[in-house]
């Protein structure tokens, strides 16, 4: 496999990880000195993070798409002059994970739970995990003022439908982006 190829399928990855069913863990944080309300418009900085290539994946392209729709669903506007920039970057990590699961015993007549050194079984666990880490950046200051994170265990499954699976990752980051455009006050989200 060449870098390219590698490259690609590394982006495509992170992103479909946070698509798994149990949703991924998102966290968020902001500048609380930023000043929010003055921000009405957006795009996307020259070379995104997942952009290791040399050219435009269809990977960044889908992300591109799906942010374009959180930050418009908040009121944000795309725009060649804009007041805000956003950057999007992934990993990946091979995780391996042991787990015990307790197995009854049989004596006799009866059935009894397992007991510490009997029964039960040792079985370890390996898997994907995925992070895709967005960040909102003031355009003027070139100084971060948000960032979302979110972190999951790469899914198999959402290799059949890529575009569903990162447009469902990226709104799962975005549900912790606290502002709409013009507006200065965080509203209240709920907790992941």
């Amino acid at each position: 496999m060449n870098s390219r190829t590698s490259g690609t399928l590394t982006a495509l990855a992170i992103v479909l990880t946070l698509g798994c069913t149990g949703g991924p863990k998102v966290r968020s944080d902001y500048d609380r000195s930023a000043d929010f309300g003055s921000y009405h418009t957006f795009n996307f900085v020259t070379t995104p993070g997942t952009e290791k290539v040399g050219y435009a994946t269809l990977v960044t392209q889908h992300i591109e798409a799906a942010v374009t729709e959180q930050m418009q669903s908040r009121g944000y506007q795309r725009s060649d002059t804009p007041d805000l920039l956003v950057n999007f970057s992934g990993r990946l990590q091979e995780k391996q994970e042991v787990q015990s699961a307790p197995g009854p015993a049989y004596y006799g007549y009866r059935t009894y739970g397992a007991w510490a050194g009997y029964g039960g079984s040792v079985y370890t666990v390996n898997y994907t995990e995925g992070t895709l880490n967005i960040d909102v950046i003031d355009a003027r200051r070139m100084q971060m003022v948000w960032e979302g994170v979110g972190i999951g265990e790469v899914s198999k499954k959402d290799l059949e439908n890529q575009q569903a699976a990162i447009r469902k990752a990226v709104a799962d980051v975005f549900s912790r982006y606290p502002f709409r455009a013009g507006q200065a006050q965080p509203i209240e989200i709920a907790s992941k």
